[in-house]
């Protein structure tokens, strides 16, 4: 028996749905990826502990992915096993002012469900197009707000099965980067504790945002967000435009002629057209100006 039956018919023992040879394009925002091998989809925290400790067993290391935004998956695909959390989407007030949400909720649903129970502090992250794990993974921010500054604790689960509870003191959230880079866990839930407000006006907020997100964001293409850190006392985009690289092409990838921080897909680009444009990019930039550019897009495979 190959590893894949075993993990199809360990699948159907927990109920846990899955598909085979799936291409990963449709499950990242910059549609792009090859086929995955095997990809698993828990429903809920137990399955998903589950699926991992299998994983131990079998000497297994899965890929998680969730709204696959931040993302950029090799042509060929992955081979071996992936887990999706995206059914994982389990939310509700734990007190007037917490709401427990699972990894897989999409972060624009938790700000809504936020801002229909009078709740502020979240408004910098609608529109994000990121799941509540992968938001807190990366420590996701905008506007003048992260996902540090409204944490409360994060429920992770280890290879061996185990539950660990940190509280944001123990998250080691910095600009981009957490805790679980390091240690191996995987994020199954997160409290965050918000401020009581009017609705309207967090609404008026949560829309000026995203408002604001159309007018200098190229929503319009699919893209992995902002495709490179923010260099030390630089804007990217400033840089990759003053290097007068906006709506260069490499393929089906292009700097967006609208903010050239972000890297667009505008028709069958392929992970290797989105690598050599970051490479030029790089290049270019520390030549004309001596600033190191870092990716923000993490390639997988």
């Amino acid at each position: 028996m190959t590893n894949t039956e075993r993990f199809r018919d360990f699948a159907d023992s927990i109920h846990c749905a899955f598909k085979e040879g799936e291409p990963l394009s449709a499950y990242t925002t910059f549609r792009i990826g090859g086929p995955a091998e095997l990809i698993l989809f828990p429903q809920d925290e137990e399955t998903l502990q589950k699926l991992l400790v299998f994983c131990k067993g079998t000497d297994t290391v899965p890929f998680l992915l969730g709204k696959g935004s931040n993302l950029l998956i090799a042509d060929s695909g992955l081979e071996g096993v992936t887990i999706c959390t995206e059914r994982m989407q389990k939310h509700e007030l734990l007190s007037p002012d917490e709401v427990f949400c699972e990894a897989g909720l999409s972060l624009s649903k938790l700000c809504l469900f936020a801002q229909a129970n009078g709740l502020s502090g979240l408004e910098f992250a609608y529109g994000i197009p990121g799941s509540v794990g992968g938001a807190v993974f990366m420590n996701a921010g905008a506007y003048g707000g992260e996902m540090c500054d409204v944490l409360s604790t994060v429920t992770s689960v280890d290879m061996d099965g185990r539950l660990h509870v940190h509280t944001v003191d123990d998250l080691q959230l910095g600009y981009r980067t957490s805790v679980f880079h390091e240690n191996g866990e995987t994020i199954l839930s997160a409290v965050v504790r918000l401020t009581p407000g009017d609705a309207d006006e967090i609404r008026a907020k949560m829309d000026d945002i995203l408002q604001r997100r159309k007018d200098k964001q190229p929503l319009n293409l699919p893209s992995a967000g902002s495709a490179f850190k923010r260099p030390e006392g630089y804007y990217a985009g400033a840089l990759i435009e003053q290097c007068g690289l906006k709506g260069y092409a490499i393929g089906g990838a292009q700097v967006s002629e609208k903010h050239a921080g972000f890297i667009v897909n505008r028709g069958g680009a392929s992970a290797s057209d989105v690598l050599r444009l970051i490479e030029y990019i790089q290049q270019t930039v520390l030549r004309e100006t001596g600033v190191s550019l870092e990716p923000e897009i993490r390639c997988i495979g």
